[in-house]
């Protein structure tokens, strides 16, 4: 029993190491991991795989919806206030994502120009909150930028919307036909509701009545049974999509 619970110990470590090198985790992760091979593992899965689960980010949603309904500046304050504080990189990064959360989005790209520019350009996270800055304020070819560099550094690094953001910005950069392949690959792969939103809104915007109608038959389907807590989480692209399938988006 003893050796087999150690071999238990030793195949989480390694699962847990694999996932550390794919998504590019610290390195020091693999010294935690395969010295203390229960409790890293633990350690590894609480600190790094269930903050990226869907679990973890549905939570994550629903809270961040009910502290913006109770307080809607409560977050883009408290970033400020931190950061004028103790402008360290950590809090102008939190500032940043606030930022472009409350749709400030130019400050947003600002800052994390400056972050780009610091000793923590490499981040991964820095990166994709630029490619989302950039995007929001309609700088298509720098949003592609980042994301092509993004995807060079760590293929892994949140794929699921990494893709979605690269569809949306070839999108908005023009490139019709790339961006309908982004599309079809993220909507097949994925089929998240926010990538078939995206898809139905970009085919509209072409004049592409028959892909529009395709598309909005699967997301008739995927909201048939939602109730309100769904939708108010999903409420910011149910009226974006609602504009747009009346001509107003």
């Amino acid at each position: 029993m003893e050796i087999a619970g150690l071999s238990l110990h030793i195949i989480l470590a390694l699962i847990c190491a694999v996932h550390a090198v794919r998504t590019g985790q610290p390195l020091y992760w693999l010294l935690i991991l395969f010295f203390f091979p229960l409790l890293g593992s633990l350690v590894y899965g609480v600190a790094v795989i269930l903050p990226r689960s869907g679990l973890q980010r549905g939570a994550r949603r629903a809270m961040t919806a009910a502290v913006q309904a109770i307080d809607p500046g409560g977050a883009l304050r408290e970033a400020r206030a931190l950061y004028a504080e103790q402008p360290t990189a950590q809090h102008q990064m939190r500032l940043a994502a606030a930022l472009l959360d409350a749709g400030q989005a130019q400050e947003a790209a600002q800052l994390y120009e400056d972050c780009l520019r610091g000793p923590f350009a490499s981040d991964l996270e820095i990166g994709y909150g630029a490619a989302r800055a950039y995007l929001a304020c309609g700088r298509h070819g720098e949003a592609l930028a980042q994301i092509e560099s993004l995807r060079q550094r760590n293929p892994m690094f949140r794929a699921e919307e990494v893709a979605l953001l690269h569809a949306v910005a070839l999108a908005g950069a023009g490139r019709a036909a790339a961006a309908r392949a982004g599309f079809e690959a993220v909507t097949s792969r994925y089929g998240t509701f926010a990538a078939w939103v995206e898809y139905e809104i970009w085919a509209r915007a072409q004049g592409d009545a028959a892909t529009a109608l395709r598309v909005r038959a699967e997301i008739d389907r995927m909201t048939r049974g939602w109730g309100a807590t769904t939708r108010e989480l999903n409420a910011e692209s149910l009226r974006r999509l609602a504009a747009a399938r009346d001509g107003r988006g």
